[in-house]
């Protein structure tokens, strides 16, 4: 039997306890426990350190811009830094998402990695790709019916997951019928944010702009883009909009160049991180990594 939840006062007062207890606990400079970094450095400076837990975040972007390359490419760094990941795919199966896993850690083209056109030293750095992701806490599976009980069924096999990215918010099947795209759109937002909190973790959902009018003199994404009847940039507390002028004014702007800016934050002010996209790897790189 469940246990009766406390009065408003009694849960309140132990609530602000717990809290100031954390606070006292905190160490200044380590990263707070509900902290689930992206290791994309630009990216967890605009965050104070990173994701938060119970948090929705939506990483949004035009067709084409590479979001959900940057969205395994964060599920491959969280894992890498030690956190539980489950990545779920609404348009690809388990292999082709380890293939481009190989292609972005290892630096190699997928059509290589296919048709097996490797050089020694690719072949040495897909090795290492292979060798190193097979002990990440990263689990990549496909969405086959793309409904919220076969998110539930993912997450409930992978109880130790701090960070869940779906890929994409359009393609979930809310469990009623809704007759228009962006009533289903509006009603899987809310899904997921209540996913987050129920669960504890990190859902990053992965989101087309519907709305974007790509002819607009500044094509840069805004909340107003993300359509969903203003559901979607309601119920996320974080929302990372993906830009390559190079898509929108061919000639201009440099080769790969990426911003990542940070719409909304609900714990801290917005911005933006400077990415650098190999679109032949599928592999964004932050201009602040090491190397």
């Amino acid at each position: 039997m469940a246990e009766p939840r406390p009065r408003s006062g009694a849960g309140g007062s132990s609530a602000v306890r717990s809290l100031i207890e954390r606070i006292d606990a905190a160490v200044a400079g380590t990263r707070p426990p509900d902290t689930v970094p992206s290791h994309f450095p630009s990216v967890d400076r605009l965050l104070g350190g990173g994701f938060r837990r119970q948090d929705l975040v939506v990483l949004a972007g035009d067709v084409g811009s590479g979001k959900s390359s940057l969205a395994l490419g964060i599920a491959l760094r969280s894992a890498a830094g030690g956190a539980p990941v489950l990545f779920l795919s609404g348009e690809m199966d388990e292999a082709r998402l380890r293939e481009r896993a190989l292609a972005i850690q290892g630096k190699a083209a997928v059509d290589d990695l296919r048709q097996g056109r490797l050089d020694e030293a690719a072949r040495a750095a897909v090795g290492a790709a292979a060798v190193a992701q097979r002990d990440l806490p990263l689990r990549l599976a496909p969405l086959l019916d793309a409904g919220f009980g076969e998110v539930e069924a993912a997450l409930g096999g992978s109880p130790e997951a701090s960070l869940v990215i779906v890929d994409s918010l359009q393609l979930l099947t809310p469990p009623r019928y809704a007759p228009r795209q962006d009533e289903r759109v509006a009603i899987a937002a809310r899904w997921l944010k209540s996913l987050a909190v129920r669960e504890n973790v990190v859902v990053l959902a992965v989101a087309h702009l519907a709305d974007l009018r790509r002819d607009r003199p500044d094509p840069r994404p805004a909340l107003d883009d993300l359509g969903g009847r203003g559901s979607v940039k309601q119920q996320a507390d974080v929302v990372l909009g993906l830009f390559r002028e190079e898509m929108y004014r061919p000639g201009q702007g440099v080769e790969g160049a990426a911003e990542l800016l940070l719409l909304k934050n609900r714990n801290g002010p917005t911005g933006f991180a400077d990415l650098f996209f190999h679109h032949r790897w599928l592999r964004f790189e932050d201009l602040l990594d090491p190397d």
